[in-house]
Order: C-alpha cells, then structure tokens, then sequence
C-alpha cells in the first residue's frame, strides 16, 4: 500500500488518478484549491510547508507525489500577452518545482519513493498557437528527466505524463487573448473519446512497468512518433495546422 499526494485532485484527471490509486487499495491525500481533503495552491510557498507538515504527521512519509494541477492557455506569438506567460509558468511549471523541491528532501531520507508530473503532448509535440503552454509542459517534461537523474542514487524514480486531447473540465481555467485557439482547443477536448478514467489507467500501468516517459494515450503515441521518424512530416502537419488557425480568424469559429 502505497501513500500518495495529489495535487489538483478535486475534478478531472487529478480525481481520476486518485479513484485510481484508491482502487488498488492506496492511501491518498488529494489536494486542490477547494473540494480537496488538504487545501493546496501549488504557488503558495507557504501552502506546499503546510502540506508537508501534514504527510509528516500523518503518514511519517511519502511513496508516490503527483504533480496534476495546472491550467489550459496558450495564444500565438504577436497575440498572447506577457502576463498570460507569467500566469501560466507560475502555475504549470513552477508549481511542479515547488512540490518537488518540497518533498524531494524526504524523499531522499527515506531513500525511496516516486515523483510523478503531469505535462502534456504538448511538451513533446508543439502545435502553432500554444508557444507558452509548449514551453511550460516541455520545461515539466525536462525538470522531470533531471529529477530522475539526481534522484536515482537515493531509490527514487521520476516519471512524465505526456496525454493527448482527452474530455476533462481543465478547460474552465483557459485564459488569454486568442480566442480562436480557445474554441480550436475546447472543440478537441470535447470531441475526444479519450476520458480521464482512460489517461488514469494508463498512468498507473506505466508507474507498474517504470516507464519515465508515459505517453499514455494512442493518438498521442501516433504524434510522437510522426515527429521522432518522419520530421519532415511532422513539420507539414504543424505549419498546416498554423495556416488552419490564421484562417480560422477570418471565418470566426473552428471548421470541426
């Protein structure tokens, strides 16, 4: 039985993951904004200290960190403000180095455990109009490879979740100016069959295997590998999809 935190665990792919812990008879702390057993926002230094503090008195340790909570953005270049990419670093990406570097000195003193963070397809494959989320979820899937490397000597594993589009409410949280990406992304989201219980199912049998990198859904798969052996035609299927999106601003709405 294992004692696992996670963040942003009130709704979506964070309850997802924690039914899916529960199922294996686990024991898990979810944490959120609102809703969750442990109030916690991930840049609130003194939120991740009080969370800590709780593990040690209740649970003297920790097995498994999940990093999930985040937020949707992105907007192209001459388009997304320097706000929207301070707003969505703080979150994305600076909120997974403050749960790591919270618990990563337990951690070692226990000599053993796991660090999961939840990226993106977007920190491997990066679609026109998403400059900021790419960057933040590829920053994510880099912190993540680190911590594997610093961390292997003490027992303790690190693995990045890299999912695709799949149906979840983490569109409530997009932000910014685009507004033709924001109904481009909500449209993929909403017409995904892949749901939340999916990506959870998947994550726990890549944690099984020890995967690092667990790309845990097909579509995504299908993507990484167009860029890994055809780069020539991952580069046409991105700019089309940029030229897509330019003309999406003179029609109005998405065509799908």
């Amino acid at each position: 039985m294992s004692r696992v935190l996670i963040t942003g665990a009130a709704s979506g792919l964070g309850a997802a993951l924690a039914a899916a812990f529960e199922a294996r008879d686990d024991e898990v702390l979810r944490t959120d904004l609102t809703g969750g057993d442990l109030t916690l926002d991930i840049t609130s230094d003194d939120d991740w200290a009080a969370a800590l503090a709780h593990v040690e008195r209740t649970w003297g340790g920790l097995d498994v960190l999940v990093n999930n909570a985040g937020v949707a953005g992105g907007g192209r270049l001459d388009v997304a403000t320097i706000d929207e990419w301070r707003w969505i670093t703080e979150i994305n990406l600076f909120g997974v180095v403050r749960g790591t570097a919270t618990f990563v000195p337990m951690l070692k003193r226990q000599r053993g455990g796991a660090i999961v963070n939840v990226a993106s397809l977007a920190g491997l494959v990066h679609p026109a109009g998403m400059a900021s989320y790419n960057a933040v979820k590829a920053a994510v899937v880099a912190l993540t490879e680190t911590t594997g490397h610093e961390l292997a000597a003490y027992g303790v594993t690190a693995h990045a979740v890299c999912p695709s589009y799949f149906r979840t409410d983490l569109m409530s949280s997009m932000q910014g100016r685009d507004e033709t990406l924001g109904a481009v992304i909500a449209s993929l989201v909403e017409s995904s069959p892949i749901t939340a219980e999916d990506i959870a199912a998947a994550v726990l049998e890549g944690l099984e295997r020890g995967d690092e990198l667990i790309v845990p859904d097909q579509p995504a798969r299908d993507a990484y590998a167009l860029k890994l052996h055809d780069r020539a035609a991952y580069d046409q299927v991105m700019r089309a999809q940029a030229a897509r999106l330019d003309s999406l601003d003179r029609k109005g709405a998405p065509d799908e």
